[in-house]
């Protein structure tokens, strides 16, 4: 519960003139040694913070600091709201909604019924996704190495990891953790897990390689695309590769040029548009297509 914590305290010191962290810890109701590390996060993090005592002191923000206090404006504070109540569709506690409710008391601009933007990060799996985010969640808090059965191209096996980000990317949730078994770095994604068991000891974290980076490779477009879709499919082209990369042809299909990340998810891909999409290049797309063709042809030939 660390990060809304930390964007809460700042919040309240950008509208506030200063503050005590007695004050703090009553508003996010937690102890004041919690307070004081979190006022040494932000600090490290670049905020300059300072404190002042006897009377009328507090934690303040320095006045000449470059984010005027009237940075925060209804609208920024309403992207701020947005963005914790999007957290708050894959929690089981709902304490996002808690911390909009405290950053919400007092304002009238802060009225949820302004809002415009809604965002459910849970998707079509909350039901299921709900419960394994609130385990993976407490688990890195609480540094407990993680068991769990995971399902993936290679079939299914039992992971042993230590959890330490949950990221959310290319529409899913993901888990980024270390893997006892091989000494390595692992992502996982969330909705091909079991329920997640945590144990009752504790691991001491590591230093972690940032997710960022290793994502940012996973989605280096290495194989290069051109292919012919009918009308009827081209929104699903035009969701995946955006509108700029399609373009109509003669015969009323639509060009596609791009980059796709590697061969098989490729074919995988085109597979799902059956007879309405022509690969023309790579060649080992074409070729590995006619293969599954033949197979299916095997598979479903009729039998007297």
């Amino acid at each position: 519960m660390k990060l809304e914590r930390l964007i809460g305290i700042l919040a309240v010191l950008l509208q506030e003139k200063h503050v005590t962290a007695p004050q703090l810890a009553q508003k996010f109701e937690v102890s004041r040694r919690t307070i004081n590390r979190d006022i040494v996060a932000l600090a490290q993090a670049g905020i300059p913070l300072y404190t002042t005592q006897g009377v009328g002191g507090g934690i303040q923000i320095m006045d000449d600091y470059r984010l005027d206090r009237t940075a925060l404006t209804s609208r920024d504070m309403q992207s701020i709201l947005t963005g914790l109540r999007s957290l708050d569709s894959v929690s089981g506690s709902h304490h996002y909604r808690q911390l909009m409710e405290k950053l919400q008391s007092g304002s009238s601009d802060f009225v949820s019924g302004r809002d415009y933007m809604l965002i459910d990060l849970a998707s079509w799996y909350k039901r299921t996704l709900v419960p394994k985010m609130a385990s993976l969640q407490a688990a890195i808090e609480g540094h407990h190495p993680l068991t769990f059965n995971y399902t993936s191209q290679h079939g299914d096996s039992v992971k042993v990891v230590e959890p330490y980000y949950l990221v959310f990317k290319w529409s899913s949730w993901y888990l980024w953790a270390w893997r006892k078994s091989d000494q390595a770095w692992r992502l996982y994604k969330v909705n091909r897990m079991g329920q997640p068991t945590a144990a009752t000891t504790t691991f001491t974290p590591r230093p972690v390689l940032d997710p960022t980076t290793v994502l940012t490779h996973i989605t280096t477009n290495t194989v290069q695309v051109r292919a012919l879709f009918t009308a009827a499919v081209k929104w699903r082209v035009v969701e995946e590769f955006g509108p700029e990369q399609v373009t109509l042809q003669a015969d009323g299909r639509w060009l596609l040029v791009g980059g796709y990340s590697d061969l098989e998810h490729l074919i995988q891909w085109l597979l799902t548009f059956g007879s309405q999409a022509e690969v023309l290049e790579p060649v080992a797309a074409r070729q590995a297509l006619y293969q599954q063709a033949q197979a299916l042809m095997a598979l479903y030939r009729p039998t007297d």
